[in-house]
């Protein structure tokens, strides 16, 4: 055979061998190496997760019973994040207080003294608490968004229904074309009922996970026609009226508020500084002339 055929023939044939050894043998080094990566990080990641639960189910038993029942209503009233669930509030508590407390520790042993001492006690009380303030401001926010839309959410309930509508379909399109936590609670109370709960039990539990007097009152109004067989048009209608008086007088309430809120700054503040601008060249004045 001619060197220049046999070479030829070495050129395609070892390449095509190359690859068909590579894709038989580096396809299951590979294999092996991500099978090797993967159960280390799976066991990595069962073993962290083994000493959170740990961590956390000690967190949970030094925890008062009702002070966790306090904290899962804040955080029912603030439609409980998923990235913050109750467990892993408890079991970021006792972190925060540590950090706190080496803050304070090194406060003082800056300079050892009784107001020292108060400080740093401040600080790990401050660093414990920290997160059931910000819960408890975040519920508060979510309650007044909801009591501001509940009115419009009525008056959508109100036309749908008079359209035709049964009430949780309204309840559904006032859920689906509003934004807010209020469409969400409204979508939320619908699955409940979808997944078979009565709609008693899920109009009451949508009242309790709010907790705002203005939804409590709509749904006993709406419990009671459910029982008593009333026509929900004109509860809708009642209660969408209501809601709008309550609107109005608590614009009001707040107008009135407000020169009473305004008095501490202008006397403060504003009254001073227009003193000083008008009172001042005169003074200086008069100072030029006594002297």
């Amino acid at each position: 055979m001619q060197p220049i055929a046999l070479a030829a023939i070495l050129a395609i044939v070892v390449p095509i061998s190359g690859m068909v050894w590579l894709s038989f043998t580096g396809d299951r080094a590979a294999l092996r190496r991500i099978k090797a990566n993967l159960g280390g990080r799976s066991a990595q990641a069962s073993q962290s997760l083994n000493i959170s639960q740990q961590f956390s189910s000690l967190s949970k038993r030094i925890t008062p019973r009702g002070y966790e029942a306090w904290l899962d209503k804040q955080l029912s009233g603030a439609g409980r994040p998923k990235q913050w669930p109750l467990s892993r509030i408890l079991m970021i508590k006792p972190m925060l207080a540590f950090g706190g407390a080496l803050l304070g520790l090194l406060v003082f042993m800056g300079s050892p003294s009784a107001g020292r001492f108060f400080i740093a006690f401040v600080i790990v009380a401050l660093a414990y608490f920290l997160p059931d303030i910000l819960l408890r401001n975040f519920a508060q926010k979510r309650r007044e968004a909801i009591r501001l839309e509940l009115p419009n959410a009525l008056d959508q309930m109100l036309i749908s229904v008079q359209a035709g509508l049964g009430f949780e379909t309204a309840m559904g399109r006032a859920g689906e074309n509003g934004r807010g936590p209020l469409a969400d609670e409204l979508i939320r109370t619908l699955q409940d009922i979808q997944v078979g709960r009565s709609r008693k039990e899920a109009y009451l539990a949508l009242s309790e996970r709010v907790d705002v007097p203005a939804v409590r009152t709509f749904v006993r109004a709406v419990v009671q026609a459910d029982t008593y067989g009333i026509a929900i048009a004109g509860v809708l209608k009642t209660q969408a009226k209501d809601m709008r008086i309550k609107r109005r007088q608590m614009a009001e309430e707040h107008a009135m508020k407000m020169p009473v809120k305004m008095l501490f700054p202008l006397i403060f503040f504003i009254l001073p500084t227009l003193f000083i601008i008008l009172l001042g060249p005169a003074v200086l004045q008069i100072m030029a002339v006594f002297s």
